[in-house]
């Protein structure tokens, strides 16, 4: 376990600061996407992300299918973008890419997901998911547990061959990742063999030890923060809901949850939940890893391109999605 963020440093590592100062340079000022209509802020995600997606590691094969919408938990059809890796060992890695819950794409987070795939040795399926605020919680969710399910029940309609399953996701997709197994345990369903989760958003309290420190970002911060959450649950009542909120969830839902690999960035508004998360794993007994990556902000594994500690974060956990999968696979 890593320590409270009061106690962790809270200045950017050169490389972290030299990049943002070329990004500047090279971009200036931009405006906050959060503070755009959905569609103009979700455009300036996209080409925000851009400069992270070129030079992009070689697949054995890249697909999309579309898997049929699910009445029973009232999931829409969803795009899924297949990407499986040259040396695809075995196993699949569903990834629930970030955003707020109302930005990015699967083309967004392409760099991070084919890195992700060679270091995993996996193929990796991401939901294009509904998002906020057109479609409020719980509609993105329900989306990816539909596509939970498509992996659990029957593979082969991916293209992809039976073998051990993890879920991951980064930020709002992290929340997703571990609130679809939420909702599939109480579910009585199959889950997977474990998850990789990264700088996730697990509640929506905005009073916590990183959201004052870093409330003024750099990157997140908390009044972007608090835009998501409006747009993603704007009724109050469904926050306190696990599977919006699982920081919430009730000691034995969080016990009976197969094993986590728990990653932050420690220049961010978001680090308080991974750290609480994993705090509360701890005292349940569990020995789920957590790891503060210094120096770093919110986001920062879309820089691996540009960004040391990017690559090895993601090789750090793509040596922990291995020995899950053949821990418990």
């Amino acid at each position: 376990m890593q320590g409270r963020p009061e106690d962790l440093p809270t200045d950017l590592s050169p490389d972290m600061s030299a990049l943002m100062q070329r990004v500047f340079a090279e971009e200036g000022p931009q405006p906050d996407p959060t503070l755009l209509p959905a569609s103009e802020g979700r455009a300036a995600a996209a080409q925000g992300n851009e400069r992270w997606n070129i030079d992009l590691p070689a697949m054995a094969d890249v697909r999309e299918y579309y898997i049929p919408a699910d009445p029973e938990v009232g999931s829409a059809e969803c795009r899924t973008r297949v990407l499986v890796p040259k040396d695809w060992i075995s196993g699949t890695l569903l990834f629930v890419h970030g955003g707020g819950f109302a930005f990015c794409s699967p083309e967004t987070h392409e760099r991070c997901v084919r890195v992700l795939a060679v270091e995993t040795g996996m193929a990796v399926v991401v939901p294009d998911y509904r998002l906020a605020p057109e479609h409020p919680y719980p509609a993105g969710l329900m989306d990816v547990v539909a596509v939970l399910r498509a992996l659990t029940s029957d593979p082969s309609a991916l293209g992809l061959e039976t073998g051990p399953l993890l879920v991951s996701g980064d930020s709002a997709g992290a929340n997703l990742a571990l609130a679809a197994m939420i909702h599939e345990q109480r579910s009585g369903r199959k889950l997977p063999e474990g998850a990789i989760l990264f700088y996730g958003v697990y509640s929506g309290d905005n009073t916590s030890p990183s959201h004052v420190r870093f409330a003024e970002g750099p990157g997140l911060t908390t009044d972007k923060m608090k835009r998501y959450w409006d747009w993603y649950v704007p009724r109050e009542e469904d926050r306190r809901n696990p599977l919006a909120s699982p920081l919430k969830a009730s000691d034995a839902e969080l016990r009976a949850l197969p094993p986590l690999w728990l990653q932050a960035a420690g220049v961010d508004p978001l680090l308080s939940d991974t750290l609480a998360l994993g705090q509360r794993l701890h005292e349940l007994g569990r020995d789920d890893p957590v790891s503060v990556i210094p120096g770093v902000v919110h986001g920062f594994l879309q820089m691996t391109v540009s960004l040391q500690a990017a690559r090895d974060a993601l090789t750090a956990a793509g040596a922990a999605a291995r020995k899950l999968a053949q821990t418990n696979g």
